[in-house]
């Protein structure tokens, strides 16, 4: 079995790019002979009056098939695993790179799978998949808070990654979250500091036309000066100013 990206990148890579199928099968990983299979679909298509375009929707529109009935029940071998683990290790260095729309697919790693000559099926990959995040996994408990309208905000800090220019930048998102309503509001900053926190603030509540009776924020050093006991918190200067500025 193979994605319908891969299917695609087989086509793409023959008709537009012009590359061999001894190229494609090496650059996807994929077998000579499904690199042949579909380049055939394809170029049948083009001989019965399609045009590229139309050929390409058509060969998309169908999923791509495989022959399953000879095969027998495939034991999930260490060698197996070795290969899935590796592939979920990749997935996770792209994610701490933030590039998580890169990562691969249960799908793809199925693919990829079957490009090493392993005959696995599908449930089994995700099956696999599905227990290494169950263990990863400790038991929590969740409670569900209820907001009145208008009631509460909360305020974070998030970390983005954005390429400008070429070059890969961090840069730091101030986020404002309603209880009741989920709504968010954000803005970015070079750096998570208390001017940034202040402008946030006053660029939020100009936007929304009012202020939350209540506002809500992690320990995070810009709002919290110090802890005074095991619960409470003392704000910093620069929140209680913000705080005597809106209120006025």
């Amino acid at each position: 079995m193979i994605s319908m990206y891969t299917k695609q990148e087989i086509i793409l890579r023959s008709h537009r790019d012009g590359f061999s199928q001894r190229q494609i099968t090496k650059d996807l990983g994929i077998s000579r002979k499904t690199v042949s299979k579909y380049i055939s679909q394809y170029n049948l298509l083009l001989t019965s009056g399609k045009t590229a375009s139309q050929a390409l929707s058509v060969c998309m529109s169908e999923p791509p098939t495989y022959n399953s009935n000879a095969r027998g029940k495939i034991r999930l071998t260490r060698e197996v695993e070795t290969a899935i683990d590796f592939l979920l290790e990749q997935n996770q260095k792209k994610r701490m790179s933030g590039l998580p729309k890169q990562q691969l697919k249960k799908i793809d790693i199925l693919a990829l799978l079957h490009g090493q000559g392993f005959d696995i099926g599908y449930t089994t990959v995700c099956n696999y998949i599905r227990g290494k995040k169950a263990g990863s996994r400790q038991q929590e408990a969740f409670i569900r808070q209820v907001y009145a309208p208008g009631s509460s905000c909360e305020f974070d800090w998030g970390e983005v990654k954005l390429t400008i220019s070429g070059q890969q930048r961090k840069l730091q998102l101030a986020v404002f979250t309603s209880g009741y309503s989920n709504y968010r509001y954000s803005q970015l900053y070079e750096r998570q500091d208390t001017l940034a926190f202040m402008e946030s603030h006053v660029a939020f509540f100009s936007f929304t036309g009012g202020v939350y009776p209540e506002m809500v924020y992690d320990n995070m050093r810009v709002a919290v000066a110090k802890f005074v006991g095991r619960h409470e918190k003392e704000p910093t200067r620069a929140l209680l100013d913000l705080r005597g500025a809106l209120w006025v």
